[in-house]
């Protein structure tokens, strides 16, 4: 059977969890606290040198890290992933945006402002900054879902389950979705799909 290595508030575990549920794969959750340093002990940075989740352990004993490469891994063959050619670039390229312009925005503002007791002065500096390439990437986003339900091909996909994971959650990090009428509809959309799990959803 599949382990996930996984802390269950992550939105990065959270996208290899959805992507599980709609794939209906069963596996083993293994949970570690990141807040008390528990992906970086000696067993843990033996299976992914990194120290991050999420992290897949096959069958094997093979560990796969990276969200979105466990994701893709998870996916293939089945209509998350799509055959088309075009269509996986396109896919490729909204999980690259998540990961680029989206996630270290928008995730990192909701680490600091809804887990941290207090924030560094540095912290405070840049705050303003990440909210506000937060927002951009959430206009990014309301632009194409104005003209598509899903954001490739018209298809629920691993692109949605990669930017959902934190979209869903960014009011925890101070973002109002108030002026993104077509994420939300998006959102209540992915939400709505057979199979869904919800983020703190255990297998």
């Amino acid at each position: 059977m599949l382990t996930l290595h996984d802390y269950m508030d992550s939105g990065n575990g959270y996208k290899v969890r959805l992507t599980l549920a709609h794939c209906g794969l069963p596996y083993r959750l293994v949970e570690h606290d990141i807040l008390k340093g528990e992906t970086r002990t000696p067993a843990f940075l033996a299976r992914n040198p990194n120290g991050r989740i999420p992290l897949l352990e096959l069958e094997d004993g093979t560990c796969l890290a990276e969200s979105d490469a466990i994701c893709w891994y998870l996916a293939e063959g089945t209509p998350l992933a799509p055959a088309d050619r075009l269509a996986r670039a396109q896919t490729l390229q909204w999980m690259f945006f998540e990961q680029y312009s989206h996630e270290p925005y928008i995730a990192v503002a909701r680490f600091w402002k809804h887990y941290l007791p207090k924030l560094t002065p540095l912290q405070e500096a840049e705050l303003p900054g990440r909210m506000e390439k937060g927002y951009a990437a959430l206009g990014v986003m309301e632009q194409h879902l104005a003209r598509q339900p899903f954001f490739v091909g018209g298809r629920f996909g691993l692109a949605d389950i990669a930017l959902y994971a934190y979209t869903h959650v960014a009011g925890e990090g101070g973002f109002n979705l108030d002026a993104f009428p077509h994420v939300n509809v998006w959102l209540s959309r992915v939400a709505a799909q057979p199979g869904h799990v919800t983020i703190d959803h255990k297998n």
